[in-house]
């Protein structure tokens, strides 16, 4: 009877959210294995972008972006063999039901025989082609866009460029410079040149890696993982339930689990669409993208402070560039003596604390919220509206713009109240464009000093070492997970 309740109820919530008419392409709904191509022209809320005002000058830029589109990692490989023998399976024991060689008409061929598309390969988690393409064209774009910035000779002094080190990481940085620097240089039919790419080692890389440094982050996700677990489960046993029943299959929650992985694998990197895809109807990718995206708001985003204010020296170090910047132009150093970018290649575990740091996808209080230690409600289930969406937060290639612009004269238009004398301004672009920060007035050009005092300084009081290095509160070792103790900060 319970699990007759679950299909009722479930059924109710796909027929509320297959009330969109919008076409469905399940490439636009695969949370933050999203090639970048189907999250980049998602502009957030209803906010229009404004032009930046005549005779501003941008002066200085930093990029934080995640690796592009990359291959399943070596565990995610194995969990697709044994989904194959699982599968094999399931097929064998339909056939033997109805007494028959051949497949039930209901079932979708492409089943009968079905091999991993990695299967026999021992490494994974590599950078892909289309990673290559996605940072590539980036470099080519943001040098299109900020002309001014990169007129100068290349000099790592001017151009830094930083990597995890990561391969899929440090091989993203070398696609977006190949693009950057393209035609800048003497080496082969395309001009290229060589430019250098600094990385830390994993075990001192706070800057980049800080969530594999800090104690109490690793303490907090491996507590919570459980509690994940929980949340996800209804709807993962609901939709068991609508695929024994559609296909007459005997599905397990964990088959469910791996074949989603299998469509957004195969949807993301393959362009494959009609497999694994095929199985779930668009409310029930919805359901799971949900899922997806709850977990990434739990361990890696507003799910607990610790999760983004570990990234502190992130936010410093692009601060101090900027500042640097700021001195340069004051007295007018010559070109070719200070930096003109600072660009960084990680992680999704990097770019969603940056973006979280930044104030970005908040609805109504919810930045003061967060400014007063309070916690926030978890994104809401389908098919009510979310700000806060995988795909768009952090797909394959996902990236943040602090540009710098100096903006002599009076704008007192674009200016916050208060702040009328200011010439340096801030202006963050997520996935390239530009957004509104809550933390400046919904502002998207914030002066400087507001950006420091009202979005970087809360941060400050909290530096790495006392987030990742004092125990985190956590639940009693007997009492079973729930989401009745998570605790936000």
């Amino acid at each position: 009877m319970a699990f007759s309740l679950h299909a009722l109820i479930f059924a109710l919530l796909l027929a509320a959210a297959a009330a969109n008419d919008e076409p469905f392409d399940v490439r636009r709904h695969l949370s933050t294995v999203s090639s970048y191509d189907a999250a980049k022209n998602v502009i957030l809320g209803s906010f229009v972008p404004s032009s930046v005002p005549d005779g501003c000058r941008a002066i200085h830029l930093n990029l934080v972006a995640r690796h592009g589109t990359r291959a399943p990692t070596k565990k995610r490989i194995k969990e697709m063999d044994q989904l194959a023998i699982r599968l094999d399976a399931l097929l064998t024991d339909a056939k033997e039901k109805t007494h028959d060689s051949s497949l039930p008409p209901n079932i979708p061929s492409w089943l009968s025989g079905w091999q991993s598309p990695w299967k026999g390969r021992q490494t994974g988690g590599e950078l892909i082609s289309k990673g290559e393409d996605e940072l590539y064209h980036l470099g080519t774009r943001i040098r299109e866009r900020f002309p001014d910035l990169f007129d100068e000779e290349y000099h790592p002094h001017i151009y830094s460029i930083r990597a995890t080190q990561v391969p899929r990481a440090s091989a993203s940085a070398v696609a977006f410079g190949i693009g950057l620097f393209s035609g800048r240089g003497h080496l082969g039919p395309g001009k290229n040149r060589a430019f250098s790419v600094i990385s830390e080692s994993r075990a001192s890389d706070t800057c980049l890696r800080f969530f594999d440094s800090c104690e109490t982050y690793k303490e907090y996700r491996k507590h919570e993982e459980p509690a994940v677990s929980k949340l996800k489960e209804p709807v993962l046993d609901g939709i068991v339930v609508a695929l024994v029943s559609r296909y007459q299959l005997n599905f397990t929650r964990q088959d469910v689990a791996s074949l989603w992985f299998l469509c957004k694998q195969e949807a993301s990197l393959l362009d494959i669409t009609n497999q694994a895809c095929g199985l779930f109807n668009p409310s029930e990718v919805s359901l799971l993208e949900w899922t997806d995206d709850l977990e990434a708001f739990i361990v890696k985003g507003y799910g607990n402070s610790v999760n983004y204010r570990m990234g502190v020296p992130l936010l410093e170090d692009a601060v101090q560039s900027m500042e640097q910047a700021i001195v340069a132009n004051e007295e007018n150093h010559k070109p070719g003596n200070f930096e003109k970018a600072r660009l960084r290649f990680a992680h999704a575990e990097t770019i969603v604390p940056f973006t979280c740091l930044l104030g970005l996808f908040l609805e109504g209080s919810e930045f003061e919220q967060i400014r007063a230690e309070q916690p926030l409600s978890l994104p809401p289930k389908p098919p009510q509206k979310r700000n806060w969406i995988g795909r768009t937060v952090a797909p394959f290639a996902g990236n943040n713009m602090l540009v710098l612009y100096h903006c002599p004269g009076n704008l007192s238009n674009d200016v916050p109240s208060g702040d009328h004398g200011s010439k340096y301004f801030v202006q963050v672009l997520h996935n390239e464009v530009p957004v509104a920060m809550p933390g400046c007035g919904n502002m998207e050009l914030c002066p400087f000093e507001v950006f420091k005092e009202q979005i970087v300084k809360p941060h400050l009081k909290h530096d790495f070492n006392s987030v990742c290095k004092v125990k985190l509160e956590l639940p009693e070792s007997t009492k079973p997970p729930s989401t009745s103790w998570i605790k936000f900060y």
